[in-house]
């Protein structure tokens, strides 16, 4: 398989995420198109996304979620530079 994802592949894979209605849609599409060991490594990167939006420190989420100093900063990273992270967890707390 090639390696290279193009602009019009990621399109393509958003666009059939927006279509989605419910959380039983979402299971389904993403045990379909997810390895297991997919799907938890996208979960932990949430679960650690939103323990530092919240405030928690390096250290807690470190104990908390059990995952390595390198995930920890790239989604620290993302939650400082990027918009996707911040947007969702916004939007969630907004709704509460």
């Amino acid at each position: 398989m090639h390696q290279t994802l193009t602009k019009e592949q990621k399109e393509a894979l958003f666009s059939a995420i927006l279509k989605l209605e419910n959380l039983e849609e979402c299971h389904a599409f993403f045990d379909d198109v997810c390895t297991i060991n997919e799907l938890m490594a996208m979960a932990q990167r949430f679960e650690i996304a939103k323990l530092l939006y919240d405030g928690a420190t390096f250290h807690e989420v470190e104990k908390d979620t059990g995952a390595s100093s390198t995930t920890i900063s790239r989604v620290s990273r993302c939650l400082k530079y990027g918009k996707g992270y911040t947007t969702v967890l916004k939007r969630k707390k907004d709704s509460v």
